[in-house]
């Protein structure tokens, strides 16, 4: 267990290329990108948006494979292409009025550290650089698109269920 109180967590924000992902991209012959999804991350987003948690996409890049999955999982709020994460994160905050802390966020490397800072709540996968390791809230045990948002969403899922 993460050892924080995750219980008025509200929002968990992605990034995906290296969380979702493990960061590796494919382009077939034809110029098309492909990625890699864990099915298991897949499950722990579908339940956590069951529990009435919502999740969000924040990415740096644009991929219609990340379109898909997000509309396959049923995640709603997908922002790609994104330069300024630090201004999607605050407005989606601000949209709902959620306070730092009641979101978390969850990146793999210095373009997350806006999302860390005005979440409240910074998660990195464990195959992070050390400085983004260093400047996160909690780190997971697995690496990206190996488990760890699966195990993100069984630490809020678990902090609602214990209440803390």
């Amino acid at each position: 267990m993460s050892g924080f109180d995750m219980s008025g967590i509200k929002m968990l924000i992605l990034d995906v290329d290296g969380v979702l992902t493990d960061g590796k991209i494919f382009i077939n012959p034809r110029g098309e990108e492909t990625k890699s999804f864990n099915t298991r991350d897949g499950l722990g987003i579908k339940m956590l948006i069951k529990s009435g948690v919502e999740v969000a996409i924040i990415s740096g890049r644009s991929s219609a494979a990340v379109d898909f999955r997000a509309k396959e999982l049923g995640i709603k709020e997908v922002h790609q292409g994104i330069k300024d994460k630090k201004g999607v994160c605050i407005r989606l905050m601000k949209d709902r009025g959620l306070k730092k802390g009641e979101a978390a966020a969850v990146g793999d490397d210095i373009v997350d550290l806006d999302m860390f800072d005005e979440s409240g709540l910074g998660i990195a996968v464990a195959d992070a650089p050390k400085e983004i390791l260093d400047a996160a809230d909690l780190v997971t045990g697995r690496k990206g698109g190996e488990g760890a948002v699966r195990e993100v969403c069984e630490w809020i899922l678990k902090g609602h269920t214990d209440g803390g």
